[in-house]
């Protein structure tokens, strides 16, 4: 029975693998085939810009765990929990907020809202806290605002990890988004591209990464071969153990 159960979930994982595959396949033709636009030259639709992040009119975040100044920030919580011989990482708590900032090149600048982008970033922090180990005070910090403990009943630390990632101003980003006007400037009154002009989500894909376009090309090959490839096989495999199981193959 056990076996049934695990063949179904590999066949779900499979299936969702092969899916996930081609979304990542569907991403790669589309940043394949757009062209690179100066900030001076971007058009209304689909666009494709390299630029570094300068804040928008004083409204810079401060990222969570870390303190950061920065426009974008995603953070987890997480706690090791043990259930008999099952053990296993429990996320408590995360979050994500972004504000709207802009992507500078040598021609000029243009706004980003980050509000729906699919923004793919490294972890930027990472802290630990177990027996004999404190979290930083700034972790602490947040935890006691959030009201998260760290110590179990007993005054012992818990097993917990602290993950964040920021966009920080004088990053340079890749932004994949559609161009088009900005609702909340007045037409003739921004100065051009930079205020009149947001880039956002509205059109197929809006990507944000801090990778050149070369690397990010080369993660997608890499995920597309792995996903499809390994789905399908995946999928197939846990299809037989589930036929054969049923007396049908």
């Amino acid at each position: 029975m056990e076996s049934i159960m695990y063949a179904l979930v590999g066949f779900g994982l499979g299936l969702f693998g092969f899916y996930y595959g081609f979304a990542r396949l569907q991403l790669k033709r589309l940043i394949e085939t757009t062209p690179t636009s100066t900030v001076r030259s971007i058009a209304m639709g689909t666009v494709e810009v390299q630029g570094i992040v300068a804040p928008a009119k004083k409204t810079l975040l401060t990222s969570p765990l870390s303190g950061k100044p920065c426009v974008y920030y995603a953070y987890a919580v997480e706690e090791y929990r043990s259930s008999g011989k099952h053990s296993r990482w429990v996320t408590i708590r995360s979050g994500s907020k972004g504000t709207p900032f802009f992507a500078r090149d040598k021609t000029g600048s243009v706004l980003v809202d980050p509000q729906g982008a699919k923004i793919e970033i490294p972890k930027d922090i990472r802290y630990e806290s177990r027996l004999g180990i404190d979290p930083p005070k700034s972790v602490q910090k947040f935890l006691k605002t959030e009201r998260i403990p760290f110590e179990s009943f007993f005054g012992m630390n818990k097993t917990m990890r602290f993950t964040e990632s920021y966009i920080a101003p004088e990053d340079t980003l890749y932004v994949l988004g559609y161009a088009q006007d900005n609702p909340h400037v007045e037409e003739g009154t921004g100065q051009k591209n930079e205020e009149d002009i947001v880039i956002g989500k509205g059109g197929r894909v809006f990507f944000i990464s801090d990778k050149p376009e070369k690397d990010i090309l080369k993660t997608l090959s890499w995920n597309v071969y792995l996903f499809i490839y390994g789905g399908a096989a995946l999928s197939l495999a846990c299809l037989a153990v589930i036929l054969i199981y049923f007396g049908l193959f």
